[in-house]
């Protein structure tokens, strides 16, 4: 088994992180690209693996869409195919099929579309045969599953006849990207209200015009974390804007808790040591992407505290809640469930000499994961994994202490 080898480094010189763009807003952008036939300036794409599958898809627009491993690509494509009225078939990896796809396609069969399941009710592969004619422009859709149905509505909302009001049905998780998929769509000239739980488009048309993907904040959370989790360091992460779209620039806040300060400058943002005040708890229901970096964190740090609003996690690339209570494990840290879905962060009081994290092929686990080296060696099983958002991640790893190159090991 190929493993990421991290030698132990307490501390190191400040040192400038080139960001990844950001993949949320990429895959959005794509989208409203292509409802827009391309006429549209956009640059500065994401390199990870699940932007890189859209592009691809979207210019060979072949019969079979296989997405491998992009939940994003899936659920977006899928809606695109229906408003473009194409006859698709919906697939990707094993993993990907086993992930609930059931609430997009109702409310799309409910606006119109014709798609069945090939296999398993409620999970890909899909059959789409287009929509011949929208028949409602009314839908409802559960709010706390995944926010990624109701993007994906909310942008072909605009070119459908009839236009569409969507009701957000009970607590609504991860608003923050909802609200990022309207401003967006705002910034290629749709107008929109949301008022309650409920989101109201119009039928209308996108207005071409220019766009610069922003950093990633996600990726930029293992940076912020290596540094609090450091006994020494300075960095300075490009590309990051203070008054972002994406929800998990909340980082800011909660590293400010965790003992770093954040300035933001001309070009970036400058990540500094500061005193640990505590985090008594954090709600991830907006961030979730954020939990595993946070949990591992404090687990480093001995912060012990409680996350809620992990609902989502166990849909992910894996159950990514029993994968962190595993590796957390591994070095003396639990992630221990309580009542009403809250889950007590207890920290690790001793350190192995070496541990080996396995990934779960799940991107996020690699990299949350990573900030152990500040205490420990480290052997990160499936390095490769990262691609799926941020290729140049171990690249960027060796940039930390430049007299020392991370070496891929075989276990």
């Amino acid at each position: 088994m190929i493993a990421q080898y991290l030698q132990q480094i307490s501390s190191f010189q400040s040192t400038i992180i080139p960001l990844p763009s950001s993949k949320s807003e990429s895959n959005r952008v794509l989208i409203i690209d292509a409802l827009t036939a391309g006429e549209n300036s956009i640059t500065n794409l994401a390199e990870a693996r699940d932007t890189q599958t859209m592009i691809r898809l979207l210019k060979q627009n072949p019969a079979i869409f296989d997405v491998l491993d992009a939940g994003t690509t899936m659920r977006f494509l899928t809606a695109y195919a229906v408003v473009t009225n194409q006859h698709k078939v919906m697939t990707g990896t094993p993993r990907m099929c086993e992930r609930p796809i059931g609430i997009l396609v109702d409310a799309l069969r409910h606006i119109g579309a014709e798609i069945h399941y090939m296999n398993k009710e409620g999970f890909p592969p899909l059959a789409i045969h287009g929509m011949p004619e929208q028949v409602n422009d009314q839908v409802t859709i559960r709010g706390d599953v995944s926010s990624q149905y109701i993007s994906a509505m909310l942008m072909i909302a605009p070119l459908l006849p009839k236009g569409l009001e969507i009701t957000l049905e009970g607590k609504v998780g991860s608003r923050t990207y909802i609200e990022m998929t309207l401003q967006l769509m705002k910034q290629f000239g749709i107008n929109y209200t949301w008022e309650d739980n409920k989101i109201k488009i119009p039928n209308q048309s996108y207005q071409p015009t220019a766009f610069s993907v922003e950093s990633d904040w996600s990726g930029a959370s293992y940076w912020f974390s290596l540094l609090a989790c450091a006994d020494k360091g300075e960095l300075f992460l490009e590309g990051l804007k203070e008054n972002s779209l994406q929800g998990d620039s909340a980082i800011v806040d909660i590293m400010d808790r965790l003992g770093v300060k954040s300035e933001f400058k001309a070009g970036g943002v400058k990540l500094t040591k500061q005193k640990v005040k505590g985090l008594a708890s954090w709600d991830f229901t907006h961030c979730p992407d954020l939990a595993q970096t946070v949990a591992v964190t404090c687990a480093i740090i001995g912060q012990k505290t409680t996350l809620t609003g992990l609902e989502s996690l166990r849909i992910k690339e894996t159950d990514r809640i029993y994968a962190l209570q595993q590796e957390l494990a591994s070095f003396n840290a639990e992630l221990v469930e309580g009542e009403n879905e809250a889950f007590t962060l207890i920290p690790s009081v001793q350190m192995p000499h070496e541990v080996r994290i396995h990934t779960y092929d799940d991107h996020r686990m690699a990299m949350a994961f990573m900030p152990l080296m500040t205490k420990t060696n480290v052997f990160i099983e499936d390095p490769e994994v990262v691609n799926k958002s941020y290729p140049s991640f171990w690249k960027h790893v060796a940039l930390i202490d430049a007299r020392r190159k991370t070496q891929d090991t075989r276990l």
